[in-house]
């Protein structure tokens, strides 16, 4: 376990009652840098009750203090034996309830544009249930009809590492089972940003094509013979002077 329980509250017991600096905090927490500041400033979890580590047994009062005195030591997590393993539990992902309305919209994502992966992948990645992911690959979903793909990367409910090494998993399974993969889907195994910007990729034209193509491709044309380009007919001029005379 490289980071206390209630990481968020414990950095907001931290930021108010010591005078760690926020990159101490953060390290100790696992949490960005700027988001403990974000905390100092009251823009970060402005609801969230402080977790006091000491007391709940998560750390020392003298690393508290060796922090406090040299701003570049790293405080030490406290060896909890009943810890052990904890990060390791099975079952979905915890979603923030400020995200989990986009959950919908990432399954269809990832039912759209990774079809290989299983629904115990996409669950695990998103933290949703069989259910769900069930109903939106058949469209019995009751909002089907609101829900655009969004990538879940994007939306912030799983790492792009996640996600990548979920795919790369989901490809070595079918190809131990035997089951060839398309072109169509051997495309879609790319990163992210590819999958999203890239267009399709051009096909070569079949025999058919070609011969059709060729056949509508016109000859230039031949202007060294000027009476077959305007088409005139030949005729002799002394033979039509003859027949114009009343005399004859």
């Amino acid at each position: 376990m490289n980071k206390p329980l209630m990481a968020k509250a414990t950095a907001v017991w931290l930021v108010d009652n010591t005078t760690l600096s926020f990159k101490q905090v953060a390290d100790f927490c696992g949490m960005h840098e700027l988001e403990v500041q974000g905390i100092a400033d009251g823009d970060v979890a402005p609801g969230v009750k402080g977790f006091d580590p000491v007391a709940n047994n998560q750390l020392d009062a003298g690393e508290i203090e060796k922090g406090q005195k040299d701003p570049l030591y790293k405080l030490k997590l406290k060896f909890n034996a009943a810890a052990v393993g904890e990060e390791k539990r099975r079952g979905p992902r915890y979603t923030p309830l400020s995200k989990r309305q986009d959950r919908p919209a990432a399954i269809l994502w990832l039912v759209k544009f990774h079809p290989e992966l299983s629904d115990g992948a996409i669950g695990k990645l998103v933290g949703t249930t069989k259910p769900t992911i069930q109903a939106i690959r058949e469209r019995t979903h009751w909002n089907i009809n609101n829900i655009s793909p969004v990538d879940p990367v994007a939306l912030g409910l799983c790492k792009q590492s996640e996600l990548d090494t979920a795919v790369q998993a989901a490809v070595r399974r079918r190809a131990s089972e035997g089951v060839v993969m398309s072109d169509d889907e051997r495309r879609k195994l790319v990163s992210t940003e590819q999958s999203l910007g890239m267009s399709e990729e051009p096909k070569m034209p079949s025999g058919l094509e070609v011969f059709a193509r060729q056949e509508k491709e016109e000859k230039p044309a031949d202007f060294s013979d000027a009476e077959s380009f305007f088409n005139l007919p030949q005729h002799d001029d002394d033979d039509d002077e003859d027949d114009d005379d009343p005399r004859r």
